[in-house]
């Protein structure tokens, strides 16, 4: 087909620009297929601009037995986006000469008798401590229990040996930064959320794990058995506020990453060598999964090559995840109240895609209203199902049945298994250049290409190529 005929088709097919979505709606969109999708209960996702938020979105139920929905004012579990806090609280006890991060930490906790004396803060934010993380016998061990302080919880673990020596190697380490609590604590003289809660995050709904408690807009946690969502146990993540245990709803976490990044919280000199990548001992940075790692955030390009910060959690009752970008000081928060495989960090950033500038180099694709199947390859294996499309509100939407190789790694998690996938075109013309792939493992970038296919790429190998007929 040449340009002309492309024009052509294109035209056929463009939204006037009255009808046109606005990017809130695109995103609330994406937001309530994602939780068709996958099945989790509920889910809510905040957007921070320049000097405030600007779109919240709502989907599903925070209560499935009392049928309450998922509003702005929910409070979900934050899991291990706790750790940003605890970061930006330890930096910010740096910038006021209250606590050294490059000092050992048995000068800082003289009661710390266990030859973990070369540890520094630094290497517990990094990750590059040496010490272990949290098992699934810890979780069931302690889950009941109440701890009065961090210093409490460190002696869970305080005899264990480590790993490596410290900044010899990257080992996530949930127990490292409930150690980065105590520091907190010992250098703040107040317990670790309530230092976060009155300098770091002043005036936002963020709080500790609220789930079981009195507050009337927490949500229940829930998990997956056989498919199907059910409440989660209780805990108590007393034994580590710091590396899991904190709650916000999502529009105070958006706030937070947005006000992190805007220098309102610690100087910007101090973000600067926060989101410098650490190093281990031997010069290398550190890294993990295709993200190097700074002063507790880790550090990637987008999809557009534009440099975010981030981090996810997940942990019984959540999954969670928050996403800026440095170059505009965006920030989006994605928070579920269910334990789910999720690509959560590249859902938010889909989420969030709508109102990012449009990326260069779109290749102009009108809506296929006429396609009824594709075909094409998904890690190698071809894939062929049935296709629909249709224009809803200015937006390109259709359906895709997974089947084969992509079906089965689709339903690989403990939530709904993958049956039809949804398209949600982020052009703004109505057309489909550019779309979120709706799955039950998150929500997937998904791109026309010029030689008429479509290419979506999943992590790792995996790249999902399919032609529309």
């Amino acid at each position: 087909m040449n340009r002309l005929a492309l024009f052509l088709a294109a035209a056929a097919f463009a939204v006037p620009a009255a009808a046109r979505p606005t990017p809130g709606a695109v995103s609330q969109r994406l937001l309530d297929d994602l939780q068709e999708v996958s099945g989790v209960p509920g889910m809510g996702a905040a957007i921070w601009f320049d000097s405030g938020i600007g779109w919240t979105g709502s989907s599903g139920m925070r209560d499935l037995d009392r049928r309450l929905p998922v509003t702005p004012d929910t409070v979900f579990r934050l899991a291990s986006v706790s750790k940003l806090l605890a970061a930006t609280a330890a930096a910010k006890l740096h910038e006021q000469g209250k606590l050294d991060v490059d000092a050992p930490v048995a000068t800082i906790l003289p009661w710390l008798n266990n030859g973990w004396a070369p540890i520094t803060a630094r290497q517990l934010a990094a990750h590059t401590s040496g010490i272990d993380h949290y098992n699934d016998q810890d979780r069931a061990t302690l889950s009941p229990l109440h701890y009065p302080t961090s210093r409490d919880a460190v002696g869970i673990f305080a005899q264990r040996p480590l790993l490596a020596p410290p900044g010899q190697a990257y080992r996530y380490s949930s127990w490292g930064y409930t150690l980065l609590g105590a520091l907190i604590e010992q250098s703040s003289g107040m317990l670790f959320p309530d230092y976060v809660m009155r300098e770091v995050t002043p005036g936002l709904a963020v709080m500790r794990d609220a789930t079981d408690g009195p507050n009337p807009n927490a949500s229940v946690a829930y998990e997956f058995v056989d498919r199907r969502p059910v409440r989660a146990r209780p805990i108590d993540f007393s034994y580590t506020w710091s590396g899991g245990g904190m709650a916000a709803t999502p529009t105070a976490l958006a706030t937070f990453g947005g006000r992190f990044l805007a220098g309102r919280i610690v100087a910007r000199e101090t973000i600067e060598w926060m989101l410098r990548p650490a190093s281990l001992n031997d010069g290398r940075p550190v890294e993990d999964d295709g993200y190097q790692v700074g002063f507790g955030w880790r550090l990637s390009p987008d999809e557009d090559g534009a440099a975010t910060v981030h981090h996810a959690g997940v942990s019984p009752g959540v999954r969670s995840a928050l996403v800026g970008w440095r170059g505009d000081g965006m920030a989006v928060a994605l928070l579920s109240n269910a334990l789910w495989t999720a690509a959560i960090d590249r859902s938010a950033r889909m989420i969030a895609a709508p109102h990012r500038p449009r990326p260069a180099g779109l290749t102009a694709r009108a809506c296929p209203l006429r396609a009824t199947r594709y075909a094409g390859t998904f890690n190698g294996s071809a894939v062929v199902g049935s296709a629909a499309f249709a224009v809803e509100d200015g937006l390109c939407v259709g359906t895709l049945q997974s089947s084969g190789a992509l079906q089965a790694w689709l339903s690989g998690g403990a939530q709904k298994a993958a049956g039809a996938l949804k398209l949600v075109g982020i052009d703004g013309a109505g057309g489909l250049a550019r779309a979120g792939l709706v799955t039950p493992f998150g929500i997937y970038d998904l791109r026309a290409r010029p030689n008429g296919a479509f290419t979506a790429a999943f992590g790792g190998a995996r790249e999902l190529v399919v032609r529309l007929y």
